[in-house]
């Protein structure tokens, strides 16, 4: 008897335990979030540097880091990475040191960032004004910014995906932009099922690289976070579709569509649920083709690790938000 006292008393509690831990990490999150936009405005204020450039190359960096397996894992509150022989300089023979003078001598990126006399690979401060000393001798206008971030990464995609970032951060003014959203209004009429990594008949061989969502024409398309659009156009095997590009690397793709909201275009800043379009049943032919499937949204996520681009399933993530904007909605 005590002991099925005990059990409803437990599952009495539960809900309340996993609220605590809930709020527990929200907090830990935005607390994360306050530090690192200290840092930013401390970088801004030294170097004249905007703080969403800053925000932008460390937010970019930290996802480059989560997806590959070449990299440690960042550790403090940003998330930059330099190698030690790039930080002490390459013919540095104390790939630790953390000398100022000595790494400046032998032409290290290491800085002092916070004036303790160390410029430390585990100091955050120390590490952010490096990665910005090193932007600052090209300038601080957008277009030298730009030319310092490709110097630096050699990469066009990079270089993009950063300057993406650096202004959706810009356009919203803050950091905690993790919110998404189901591709589809929660009340319309919709259905889908685990179809990623399917066989495709149309167009030769290929696998499915997302997850199809059937709904009657013209159901509106949503952004499903936030985000800036890189692409918008016609594709024979997507039809009329829209590619976004969120703080995460991540670029989700929305494809036969019945057409595009009014005015969308590329570079446009998005949010959770911006309509972008309508469902449809384009593609599978010349720009115009419709009507060879039933009207669905083929929705695609990607991840980019600062090399390449790849696909990933992006139904438990369609689960996901789908669970937690009803969730929104009740409060």
């Amino acid at each position: 008897m005590k002991f099925l006292k005990a059990v409803i008393v437990l599952f009495l509690l539960s809900p309340c335990l996993f609220m605590d831990k809930a709020t527990a990490a929200e907090q830990d999150q935005e607390d994360v979030y306050k530090k690192r936009m200290e840092l930013y405005t401390k970088v801004e204020a030294v170097t004249q540097i905007p703080w969403y450039y800053i925000a932008a190359v460390d937010q970019y960096e930290r996802n480059v880091r989560q997806a590959r397996k070449d990299l440690p894992k960042a550790e403090g509150v940003a998330g930059v990475y330099f190698k030690p022989e790039e930080w002490a300089g390459l013919l540095n023979p104390n790939l630790e040191d953390n000398n100022p003078v000595s790494i400046q001598f032998f032409n290290g990126i290491g800085f002092d960032g916070n004036g303790d006399g160390k410029a430390s690979l585990k100091d955050d401060e120390d590490v952010l004004q490096a990665f910005a000393q090193y932007l600052l001798s090209y300038g601080t206008d957008h277009e030298n910014l730009k030319i310092g971030l490709w110097n630096y990464y050699k990469r066009d995609k990079t270089v993009g995906i950063i300057i993406g970032k650096a202004m959706i951060y810009k356009h919203f003014g803050r950091l905690d932009l993790d919110t998404h959203v189901f591709p589809m209004p929660l009340r319309s009429n919709h259905s889908y099922n685990n179809t990623w990594g399917d066989a495709r008949g149309w167009g030769g061989r290929r696998i499915h690289e997302g997850t199809d969502i059937f709904a009657g024409y013209g159901v509106p398309v949503r952004a499903t976070g936030y985000g800036i659009v890189e692409m918008k156009g016609w594709n024979k095997y997507g039809g009329w579709r829209v590619g976004i590009r969120d703080i995460n690397n991540t670029y989700h793709y929305f494809a036969h569509l019945s057409g595009f909201a009014k005015d969308l275009k590329v570079g446009q800043i998005v949010e959770p649920g911006t309509v972008i379009g309508g469902v449809g049943s384009s593609g599978y032919g010349p720009p115009g083709t419709s009507g060879k499937f039933p009207p669905h949204l083929h929705y695609g996520m990607y991840k980019d690790n600062g090399y390449t681009e790849w696909s990933f399933d992006p139904y438990p993530h369609l689960k996901m938000w789908a669970r937690q904007e009803r969730a929104r909605l009740k409060k």
